[in-house]
């Protein structure tokens, strides 16, 4: 097992140990990366938000960010237990990377997260051999990456061009080119999705496995690096290929299945990548809470102004919410495999979108501050340029809404209202779960189990209260909306059932997104009921994130008692001064 460096007042092994449970495992790792990474506000920290921007304004990634996530092997957080890595967990993933999202999304993303996603692939549909390979390469400290795009045809991947043509020894020959991929000049391998057949339709592509060491250097090359608004030090670039000979055993999965595989793929990273971000947006929060708290205005502390306080906690709540849809999302790929495909389309379109819109949100009160690109409050245009590019990728928002569309018939027919409940251990956070089953994740499902605890829920809440009354009261609703949308969804004409669907169906699209919100928000209280964190466990955040999303559905709930805007108010205060994280997991922070 890889053992990496452990944080103060923690034993070594703690962080793989076979013999304590998941959660002990992850819990060490969070604790050992933030103690590795320091005080992101401290002067003398190289890996401060001071540094970090310095890298940021040469284009580069962070050097000593790399040192030390070379350090810590975090690659092996991306490879699977059985093939000697860390990863059990697509929930516990989220958690670890989360540390590193909240000081830089460019390390986060141009570090690993990159090697993550190509990876997928090959733990999905990989032969054993592909796997051991790419699991040594990993842990070796290399890095490798995933290319889909070609800027002419977007995320519409069945028109992709790049080939992969057969030669007489059985093996491929890969000819064109492949635009915006991370990491694309030091990668050690490439996942490439190519053409293997000139015919149309979803069969024509296959996913190779191509190994950097045995290609021949004279017929590839790297494409010049791009310039980005965001992730500024990512190295974003291109490959292309003239008659590249790879070997047969290349082949990801089978002949054919390039589409499929990249849509199972697709399950896992959208699922996992949007919550990553959360920690990002965690720092932009505590950043504005700081300056509120330490600027007056009008002979108020900025924090005083009830305008201010309000967006801050309502920024405090959308960060509960994507992360109660991260977490039913990302926990699914477990537990409900055969559901997971609509649960990550919705949390990947949901969930950047969200938090772009927050950000936008604190920009106002940092006010004239939000411009500059140093100094104490510098990161926060760092993380809201950076930020937008989680909705963009390997599957856009509007891709993700199609994954969508055509589902919504098949589950208003077949599921919603019918189906059972999710299972309670979707909701649990520290709960253990069973090994990713790549191998049982499938494209579309008629069912819905997020949904319907949603619709049980309403005959489960209790109202004695009055934020008890205030969740039940909106909970309502909220079935009301899933009811409207089961009628609308049912009378959607055949053209509308596809990617070429009216706006007016995207939307439905977004309101459904929404609905799975509230429906894991629901879950998470109630499994958090009782529990060993009194905020989790009191109603009231649940009332202020029901209320909010039910005005993002165009409803006007009834105003909140005052004592849950007091409630969340507190929280958002007492988790800055005490430096906790402000997700679901109040995790302690370096800084």
């Amino acid at each position: 097992m890889l053992i990496g460096a452990a944080p103060q007042g923690a034993h070594a092994g703690d962080v793989d140990h076979p013999d304590i449970g998941q959660e002990a495992r992850v819990t060490a790792r969070v604790a050992e990366l933030e103690a590795r990474l320091g005080d992101p506000t401290a002067d003398g920290n190289d890996l401060s938000y001071a540094r970090l921007l310095e890298a940021d304004e040469a284009g580069e990634i962070s050097e000593a960010g790399e040192r030390v996530l070379d350090d810590v092997v975090l690659n092996a957080d991306f490879v699977p237990r059985e093939h000697g890595g860390r990863l059990e967990r697509i929930d516990t993933l989220v958690r670890v990377m989360r540390q590193v999202f909240r000081r830089d999304v460019t390390l986060g993303l141009g570090y690993g997260v990159t090697s993550f996603m190509a990876g997928v692939n090959v733990w999905t549909a990989g032969s054993a051999d592909q796997r051991d390979r790419l699991a040594r390469l990993l842990l070796g400290g290399g890095k490798v990456s995933v290319a889909y795009h070609e800027l002419a045809h977007g995320n519409d991947f069945v028109r992709n061009e790049f080939e992969a043509k057969s030669a007489p020894d059985g093996g491929y020959l890969l000819n064109g080119a492949k635009q915006v991929i991370n990491n694309a000049d030091r990668a050690d391998a490439w996942v490439l999705f190519s053409r293997t057949s000139p015919a149309p339709g979803s069969r024509s592509h296959s996913v190779i496995l191509a190994e950097r060491a045995g290609l021949d250097a004279d017929s590839y090359r790297v494409l010049p690096r791009y310039d980005a608004v965001g992730v500024r030090g990512c190295h974003l670039s291109g490959l292309h290929f003239e008659d590249t000979p790879v070997p047969a055993d290349a082949l990801v999965g089978e002949t054919g299945k390039g589409v499929e595989l990249a849509l199972r793929a697709f399950q896992i990273t959208r699922s996992a990548v949007p919550g990553m971000a959360l920690g990002a947006a965690d720092t932009s929060l505590r950043t504005v809470v700081g300056f509120a708290l330490g600027r007056e205005l009008y002979r108020k502390s900025v924090m005083d102004i009830p305008h201010a306080k309000a967006t801050l906690s309502g920024a405090f709540l959308d960060l509960l919410i994507c992360d109660s849809l991260s977490l039913a999302a990302t926990r699914a790929v477990h537990v409900l495999p055969d559901e997971t495909s609509v649960y990550a389309a919705a949390t990947k379109y949901l969930v950047p979108k969200m938090l772009t819109e927050t950000m936008h949100d604190l920009s106002i009160i940092l006010g004239a501050r939000f411009y500059v690109r140093e100094g104490e409050f510098g990161i926060f245009q760092k993380h809201i340029r950076d930020l937008p590019v989680l909705s963009l990728g390997h599957a856009g928002s509007v891709a993700c809404q199609a994954t969508i569309i055509p589902q919504l018939a098949r589950l208003a027919r077949r599921a919603w209202f019918s189906d059972d409940p999710a299972p309670a251990t979707l909701f649990r956070l520290h709960e253990d779960l069973g090994p990713i089953p790549f191998d049982r994740l499938t494209l579309a499902s008629g069912k819905d189990g997020l949904s319907a605890s949603l619709v049980a829920a309403v005959d489960e809440l209790p109202s004695g209260t009055p934020e008890e009354r205030a969740v039940h009261g909106v909970a309502l609703k909220m079935m009301d909306e899933l009811r409207q949308l089961q009628e609308a969804s049912l009378s959607l004409a055949p053209q509308d059932r596809t990617a070429l669907a009216s706006p007016a169906t995207f939307a439905l699209a977004d309101r459904y997104a929404v609905l799975l919100a509230a429906a894991s928000a629901i879950g998470v209280w109630q499994q958090a009921r009782g529990g060993a964190d009194p905020f989790l466990a009191d109603p009231a955040w649940l009332a202020a994130v029901l209320h909010r999303l039910a005005r993002r559905l165009g409803q006007q709930p009834p105003d909140l008692p005052e004592s849950v805007d007091a409630r969340v108010h507190e929280e958002v205060l007492r988790r800055y001064r005490e430096r906790r994280s402000y997700d679901l997991y109040n995790t302690p922070l370096a800084g």
